[in-house]
């Protein structure tokens, strides 16, 4: 018997698909078996990127964040896969995948080191039932003067999530994945820089975020989870899991995550099936606001430890098919092919399909430096001094530009 081990993050979904996904491929290649391990986004980025994991031959196949990418790729911790698509590429390869879905994944050079898997982006969902209730909308006008709609701007955004904010009935007007895991606290805040029209680095790779607009943007992030009242207490101790698992328990009328949880949002044990839907991120209300989200999503990568990277390859190739990108999205994680995307039933039953090719035409990344996890911690400690009221937002802005500073002069 030959054994295939798959590194994965801790998803529910991810679970489901793989179990799915391993089976068909077992189907057809006697003699294989599969162990799995998996961790959080901090977690895995340990085990198996600062400790050296990808190299010591404890797993063959990983999910991988794109966050990482660079850093692996620097370091030669995955394995190309040019010759595999060279000689026996998915079908439909590279035309059946967004542009945006396979960019991160390759070198400067072009050299491609993962397969599509798991989609972001970040996107708002709402209560649609709550936003149409007759109720609802009569109450807000008398407290606000105006129609109650799904917000366009932050501001509009708190003044509803105030609405809604009703603690005694369990519903609160926004739920955030504030945990200090690395992970939503760093998207959120640039999603608040860049839906105002901020930067994280300027044209000269010198960091930007520390301005005006910055400091807004933080500002707000910061009150939103604070003073503003309009999150569940348990704010800090939710990951963007259980954030999506918050939401679809009806604890909040809105929320601000990935796109994927909608499909938590629609599946049992939700409370709030056929209730929730998606739209553009608020933008900021100034001149530079503008509606934003954010690229980042999981591939399938070989490491480079593995001794069976035929093997490994071709359960990658596999996965990456039509049927198996579409068993992706009904187990609850987020696909990624331009056919399942266009899927009539996929798109029946999870209604932010609709919408996901338009957000990636004008989607925005992070930095594809090696640097870049290194700044990611910096930025997540930013965020949770913050928060946690142990620097001044302009302090904790300072610092954080002075030591993303210290780390790009390094170089590493």
């Amino acid at each position: 018997m030959t054994t295939l081990t798959i590194m994965y993050r801790s998803f529910d979904g991810f679970e489901r698909a793989l179990a799915q996904q391993t089976a068909d491929f077992a189907r057809n290649a006697p003699g294989v078996t599969f162990a799995f391990a998996h961790g959080g986004p901090e977690e895995l980025y340990q085990q198996m990127v600062a400790d050296g994991g990808v190299f010591d031959g404890r797993a063959d196949v990983m999910l991988v964040l794109t966050d990482w990418l660079p850093e692996l790729i620097a370091r030669g911790g995955l394995r190309p896969l040019d010759a595999f698509l060279a000689a026996d590429p998915p079908d439909d390869w590279p035309h059946g995948w967004s542009p945006s879905m396979l960019t991160l994944q390759r070198d400067a050079a072009g050299h491609v080191y993962g397969l599509p898997y798991h989609d972001g982006p970040e996107m708002f969902h709402y209560r649609a039932d709550l936003f149409a209730d007759p109720a609802e909308q009569a109450a807000f006008r008398a407290a606000t003067g105006h129609d109650l709609r799904p917000p366009a701007t932050w501001d509009e955004f708190l003044e509803v999530a105030r609405f809604f904010t009703r603690p005694e009935q369990g519903l609160y007007g926004a739920i955030v994945a504030g945990l200090n895991d690395g992970h939503n606290t760093v998207y959120d805040f640039m999603i608040q820089l860049w839906s105002r029209g901020g930067r994280l680095l300027d044209d000269h790779g010198r960091p930007a975020f520390h301005d005006a607009v910055g400091h807004a943007a933080l500002q707000f992030y910061v009150d939103l989870v604070t003073t503003a009242g309009v999150t569940p207490p348990e704010t800090f101790t939710l990951d963007s899991l259980a954030a999506g698992e918050a939401y679809a328990a009806g604890r909040a009328a809105m929320m601000l995550n990935w796109a994927g949880f909608m499909a938590v949002a629609q599946l049992p044990p939700s409370r709030i099936i056929d209730r929730s839907r998606c739209g553009p991120i608020p933008r900021g209300s100034g001149v530079g606001g503008r509606h934003a989200s954010l690229n980042v999503y999981w591939v399938l990568a070989i490491c480079a430890g593995s001794q069976q990277p035929e093997l490994a390859w071709r359960f990658l190739r596999n996965t990456a098919s039509a049927a198996m990108d579409r068993i992706t999205s009904l187990s609850g994680g987020s696909d990624v092919r331009l056919s399942t995307w266009n899927d009539p039933a996929v798109r029946a039953q999870f209604q932010y399909y609709e919408t996901i090719e338009e957000v990636h035409r004008g989607i925005d990344t992070l930095p594809a430096i090696p640097q870049y996890p290194a700044m990611n911690e910096i930025l997540n400690r930013m965020v949770w001094r913050a928060s946690q009221r142990q620097a001044s937002v302009a302090d904790a802005l300072a610092d954080a530009a002075a030591d993303v500073a210290a780390v790009l002069a390094r170089g590493t």
